[in-house]
């Protein structure tokens, strides 16, 4: 299910992701559930959430990591 706002994300992403980390959250994740719609493009049994989940974290972390705090910080 695609995201209509940054409100929508998961929990895991509205407390402990920046604003505009959530914003890249977002946008991968409704690339990635649009591209993986077909089980054919999907690694192994993966679900299209799953797929889009780890597409949208992997964008996440092309400029942001994770801190001792448990939070995101731009890199």
């Amino acid at each position: 299910m695609p995201y209509k706002a940054i409100s929508d994300l998961p929990d895991s992403v509205r407390e402990h992701v920046p604003k505009h980390a959530q914003e890249i959250y977002k946008e991968a994740f409704n690339s990635a559930w649009a591209e993986y719609a077909d089980k054919g493009v999907r690694r192994g049994d993966e679900s299209r959430e799953e797929a889009a989940h780890k597409v949208a974290w992997s964008a996440v972390k092309k400029k942001y990591s994770k801190g001792v705090d448990g939070n995101w910080h731009a890199e």
